[in-house]
């Protein structure tokens, strides 16, 4: 089913039609809870960055509790195990790398890429037992992949597109951290610009339009506009549009921002006047405990740079100062979002945005219901 929600659907809107319209914009919404909807594992997930990782070393991390360890060669590409020994389940992220291996710190018992026990020193070779899961691993753009569902969809499942960060017509911020919070508040917290509110204190008052939206089986889009009605533009927005404005009709509604939910990634792109995006964010919310209460934020922020040179490197740490006190806003609302869920026991919110009740009906389809949770 394709759909499209305009913009003056969701214009004023008598409370009385508030089910009418969500029953057109959601017509096949789950009754379970969202909150206990677990991502599809059969996509590629970024799980650590490049740079947390150095040659002949070994990280440990995590997929919806599922413990990970990703291992550097010296030479060769990266590998990622099951993070247990098979002998006593202790972490092989604890070992030592030797060659293409890993060797685990108790026995020294050593396990190949993969996944294979290929050395035990006090056995014949001849009698090794069986070795350790092993994940399908890529690495791109100084990020590190795994596929952590059925390991032969892994090269039948398109591998993502990650904004303009190889375009070196843009300088790119990679940041994240872990949020405790289920990922669908972070898909929500993006989508919904009408949140704009909570940040006028770094942003000044802004008033966003909604223009328009797409909703397709595996993707929700929304696009907007914004009108600054009061306040000083930050000097982080500054940095992204190459220039000061004030509160005139001139800087009205004149930039268009898209987000969407691709599943289970989101993307957000900021144009002016039809021309390439000054702003391109692509961002993953990667669960991390097995309940998939606690997600790690993988984000590539990339601003197109200026035509004077060297202008975007100086203003970089405003940039970066401004983003860093956004994402602590966001990152506060949503913890409480997902603290009021853990005190209530489930999910009580009262939606009237179309656009998020769509997303909503998104992650339901997309995501994984365990028997428990269906109605």
């Amino acid at each position: 089913m394709t759909e499209s929600l305009a913009p003056e659907a969701i214009g004023s809107i008598d409370p009385t039609e508030h089910s009418i319209i969500e029953r057109l914009s959601t017509p096949q919404r789950t009754k379970a809870d969202l909150r206990r909807i677990k991502c599809d594992p059969n996509y590629w997930y970024p799980v650590a960055w490049s740079r947390e990782l150095k040659k002949g070393k070994t990280i440990g991390t995590r997929y919806a509790g599922h413990p990970i360890a990703l291992v550097r060669p010296q030479e060769g590409s990266v590998f990622a195990l099951e993070d247990r020994c098979a002998h006593r389940q202790v972490p092989l992220s604890k070992g030592r790398v030797e060659g293409e291996a890993v060797q685990c710190c108790y026995h020294g018992w050593a396990y190949g890429r993969s996944g294979r026990c290929i050395d035990v020193p006090y056995l014949g070779k001849g009698k090794l037992p069986n070795g350790v899961r092993t994940y399908p691993c890529r690495e791109a753009e100084g990020l590190i992949f795994i596929f952590p569902g059925d390991p032969e969809l892994a090269d039948k499942t398109p591998f993502p597109k990650l904004g303009s960060v190889a375009d070196p017509a843009y300088k790119t911020r990679r940041f994240g951290e872990r949020v405790k919070c289920h990922y669908s508040f972070m898909h929500e917290n993006l989508m919904d610009m009408n949140h704009q509110f909570m940040h006028s204190k770094q942003m000044g008052k802004m008033k966003p339009r909604y223009l328009g939206g797409e909703n397709l089986p595996k993707m929700v889009e929304a696009r907007y506009s914004f009108a600054r009605t009061d306040g000083k533009q930050p000097w982080g927005e500054t940095v992204v549009f190459g220039q000061r404005r004030d509160t005139s009709e001139k800087y009205a509604h004149r930039d268009v921002m898209t987000i969407r939910t691709e599943y289970p990634y989101q993307t957000l792109k900021i144009s002016t006047d039809g021309q390439p995006p000054v702003m391109d964010l692509w961002i993953v919310y990667v669960p991390q405990d097995e309940e998939e209460l606690t997600c790690r934020v993988f984000g590539l922020l990339s601003i197109r740079r200026p035509k004077l040179r060297g202008v975007l490197e100086a203003a970089w740490p405003l940039f970066v100062a401004f983003t860093n006190r956004i994402f602590a806003e966001d990152r506060e609302i949503v913890e409480l979002e997902q603290q009021a869920w853990n005190e209530l026991g489930g999910d009580h919110n009262q939606e009237v945005f179309p656009v998020i009740n769509m997303l909503r009906d998104l992650l339901a389809r997309c995501g994984i219901q365990s028997p428990e949770v269906k109605s």
